[in-house]
């Protein structure tokens, strides 16, 4: 690859959607870009990466992390607490189908989904397996948690620091 085919050097925010003991995926957060690494620097799956990438010779297919500005781990998991009573009144201003996305108090922000509420248990389980839960989460300054409470009907991803 030239300069003319693209950049040889990368600098961004990268999501590990892979990791193995020689290797690992990343995919850059901001234009869906995805990165094989020649070697494993110690990532692990749902980590995310401020730092610089850069291709590797004589190809350049393959990429090597060489700056790490910043890391955190994403968490994603399911809790056991219901929706707030906000989240709920929420839930109910709109129809079935609808998201709501909200800045919540203090960092993070709250999306709170309206389902069917025979369709609840699957809509949660559509957004734990969704890697696009984890590049929104990436994309935000310091969160590292995101928290899906439910009840019938209602679906509330927290995105938590």
């Amino acid at each position: 690859m030239s300069d003319a085919d693209g950049p040889t050097e990368k600098t961004g925010r990268f999501l590990v959607t892979h990791a193995e003991a020689d290797s690992a995926v990343l995919k850059d957060v901001d234009d869906g870009q995805v990165h094989t690494l020649d070697g494993n620097p110690g990532v692990e799956p749902n980590d995310v990466l401020d730092g610089t990438l850069v291709a590797q010779p004589p190809m350049e297919v393959t990429w090597e992390v060489v700056d790490v500005e910043s890391r955190r781990s994403l968490r994603v998991e399911e809790s056991a607490e219901p929706p707030t009573a906000r989240e709920r009144d929420v839930a109910d201003s709109q129809a079935e189908g609808d998201i709501t996305r909200e800045e919540r108090a203090g960092m993070g922000e709250i999306h709170v989904i309206t389902v069917p509420d025979e369709q609840t248990e699957s809509a949660v389980e559509d957004v734990l397996d969704d890697e696009a839960t984890l590049v929104r989460a990436a994309r935000m300054d310091d969160v590292v948690r995101v928290e899906i409470r439910t009840e019938a009907g209602v679906v509330a991803v927290r995105y938590l620091p």
